[in-house]
């Protein structure tokens, strides 16, 4: 089973969607975690919801600081993606066991003022741009992440992704 920490600033919308998805699709195949570099505190009550009209389950799902992840104790991650611009720049912390990281950018929905059908199309639009980008991955199989050019593959998912997706602005 390989472990995946999705990273975001906040930890409350885009990177929560992620480790859902990751639970979701990897169908045991993948231990998923998200966490954010200055952590919200809650998950974003619209990131449950988005949740809940795809019909994934939300149970476990926290806000939480990155550095849950980078001591010593903590799970040995194989891949790290970021999925915001900010926390991508950021200094990340030296993650225990030198796992592959990726940037996979997302625009934020939680960002998105309205209506609550507004805020919802983000969400879903957030969620859709994942799911496509987290069944990349899975095809790619396990041997991307030993193979010599497994990082850039992976890391061209998220490039890839946003020349192709017309709404990705």
């Amino acid at each position: 089973m390989r472990n995946v920490l999705i990273v975001c600033t906040a930890n409350s919308a885009r990177s929560v969607l992620g480790e859902a998805l990751i639970r979701f699709l990897g169908h045991g195949r993948f231990q998923s975690y998200s966490a954010g570099s200055t952590p919200r505190g809650t998950v974003n009550p619209d990131a449950l919801a988005c949740l809940e009209r795809h019909g994934l389950p939300a149970s476990g799902l926290r806000s939480k600081s990155w550095e849950e992840f980078s001591g010593l104790d903590a799970p040995k991650m194989d891949l790290i993606i970021t999925v915001c611009d900010s926390a991508a720049g950021e200094s990340c912390p030296i993650w225990p066991g030198h796992p592959l990281v990726v940037h996979w950018g997302i625009p934020d929905p939680a960002g998105v003022e309205g209506d609550d059908a507004t805020r919802a199309a983000a969400f879903d639009l957030a969620y859709e741009r994942l799911e496509r980008r987290i069944n990349a991955m899975l095809e790619l199989g396990d041997s991307v992440f030993t193979a010599e050019d497994g990082k850039a593959r992976l890391a061209a998912i998220g490039a890839n992704a946003d020349s192709q997706d017309p709404s990705n602005v």
